[in-house]
């Protein structure tokens, strides 16, 4: 797509934290690009970006074998902010000294002293509390920079060089543990690149679907639909863009919610006027998943056998150019696409086979997170009840049952996240909590039921609370809520004795169990 007057560039240098620097940026209102570290200064000086931010990674700056940037952008004349790594880089390319720390490494909330005559803490706190992760530090500062925060343990946390507008931080000022983070970043974006925060989510929806019809021209589009929010407004985007040349496949495996198939058929057939198919492929896909536990194989099967239902189901409808999937950011980053190390793989990424059979991908969303596509979802009058719908993943119940799957415990699962969702719902807390379901774990207990010993299957509950799915907390659901989800699966769902409550954060856990 045809990048904004207003954009700003984020240089990825294999930090954890890349994409959420992006979409801070966008929380204000300023388009960004995400790019590798490789980018030369030509390219960046083409696309006439505003700014430049250099992200955080896990490698030294004084290492040869590190990741380097192209050391003209120094003398292209545009803003420059690096971040954690980005700073030290900053600093050892541009003359100064960064040196590994022995002892007293700072990790964590720290508090920290600022120059509020710096252009970058205007309007701040002399002292605040902000977010450091590091092992190195800058000793020397570069010729031109002054020294604009420092720590107890951080002789330079923060510097800036205020006439070419360079600036390096060494806390992260992108997570929300650092307290006017947001601050420093707008007076980055806003005094230092001079951006006027007019990009807003209408203007996404406005410009992507122009650049869809202009991309798909009079060629026809097969959408993998599932019914979530994601794969609904990347349907919805293409619908907007080329109407009838978009035909919509909904594989229901068998791996979905309770009654969700039905429920995804009659609202895109009837409210939205798509060019709707349904293929009910659950016995397919089990038979393809009998005795798998391996949770990657699990994702890999699921999504070549995604693929292989869409080619037979386009093979039936005459040549079929593209595939559209409502990837989106955080998928990407966790299939270990980028700079990024693999976490898991995706189903619409990293399961993908390699002979797909189309001419091209079209995955719209792959720049945004989860909040961002519901904002998109709500400006395309997508219902606000199916923009909120819980997230799902692409693999479904699959990933959500530890160990092989069969039909018994996925009907024993379903019956068991229905109650849960119920109950949220009950309770006011289906908006509350970002995403919430049940988990059939693989354990058997013992357990007294009716004066008698029992042996059966316990369920977890998985509830979190999280702005951007990279990093979740989990939900401190009322005890009287949980006592009755408890409560109602032990009693209406047939083979369930134990259910326990997932008390786990991410990290050092993945939102899902699998």
């Amino acid at each position: 797509m045809e990048i904004k007057n207003e954009a700003i560039l984020v240089m990825d240098f294999g930090g954890q934290y890349t994409q959420l620097i992006a979409r801070r940026v966008r929380e204000c209102n300023v388009y960004c690009e995400i790019k590798p570290y490789k980018i030369t200064a030509e390219e960046i000086k083409a696309k006439n970006y505003r700014g430049v931010i250099f992200t955080g990674g896990p490698n030294s700056a004084y290492d040869a074998n590190g990741p380097k940037c192209d050391p003209k952008i120094f003398e292209i004349g545009i803003p420059v902010l690096g971040i954690c790594y980005g700073a030290q880089l900053m600093a050892e390319t541009l003359g100064g000294k960064v040196t590994g720390v022995n002892d007293n490494k700072e990790y964590g909330k720290t508090d920290v002293e600022f120059d509020t005559s710096s252009l970058m803490f205007h309007s701040a706190q002399e002292k605040n509390i902000c977010w450091m992760s590091h092992t190195d530090r800058i000793e020397e500062i570069p010729h031109g920079f002054k020294i604009t925060a420092m720590s107890k343990d951080c002789p330079v946390a923060a510097m800036e060089d205020i006439k070419r507008n360079f600036f390096g931080v060494q806390f992260h000022l992108e997570v929300q543990h650092t307290v006017e983070g947001m601050l420093y970043l707008k007076n980055f974006l806003y005094n230092a690149c001079g951006c006027t925060a007019d990009w807003q989510m209408d203007s996404f929806v406005t410009d992507t679907i122009k650049y869809l019809r202009e991309k798909i021209g009079d060629k026809k589009v097969l959408c993998a639909l599932s019914g979530g929010v994601d794969s609904s407004v990347a349907a919805l985007l293409v619908h907007k863009a080329v109407g009838k040349q978009l035909t919509c496949i909904f594989v229901d495996h068998g791996l979905l919610r309770k009654d969700e198939g039905d429920q995804v058929e009659s609202i895109f057939r009837q409210q939205f006027d798509m060019n709707l198919i349904r293929v009910n492929a659950k016995d397919r896909f089990l038979a393809k998943l009998a005795g798998v536990t391996e949770p990657e194989k699990k994702r890999k099967i699921i999504g070549e056998e995604f693929i292989r239902v869409f080619e037979e189901e386009s093979g039936k409808l005459g040549k079929i150019e593209y595939l559209c999937q409502g990837t989106i950011y955080p998928d990407v980053v966790e299939s270990g696409v980028g700079e990024s190390a693999v976490i898991k793989s995706h189903h619409n990424v990293g399961g993908l086979p390699e002979d797909v059979g189309f001419e091209g991908i079209i995955e719209p969303l792959r720049d945004l997170f989860k909040d961002e596509v519901r904002k998109a979802g709500l400006e395309l009058g997508i219902p606000e009840f199916l923009v909120w719908r819980q997230p799902f993943p692409g693999p479904g119940l699959a990933i959500r049952i530890m160990g092989d799957i069969t039909e018994d415990k996925l009907d024993i699962l379903k019956d068991a996240d229905a109650i849960m969702r119920e109950e949220f719902a009950n309770n006011g807390l289906d908006r509350q909590v970002n995403q919430y379901f049940a988990v059939m774990t693989g354990i058997k207990s013992v357990g007294v039921m009716g004066d008698g010993r029992t042996y059966d299957n316990t369920i977890a509950l998985r509830a979190v609370t999280t702005s951007d799915f990279m990093t979740a907390d989990w939900a401190r659901v009322p005890y009287d809520v949980l006592e009755k989800i408890s409560n109602r699966i032990i009693n209406e769902v047939k083979n369930v004795n134990r259910v326990v409550y997932d008390i786990t954060s991410k990290p050092p856990a993945t939102i899902e169990w699998e």
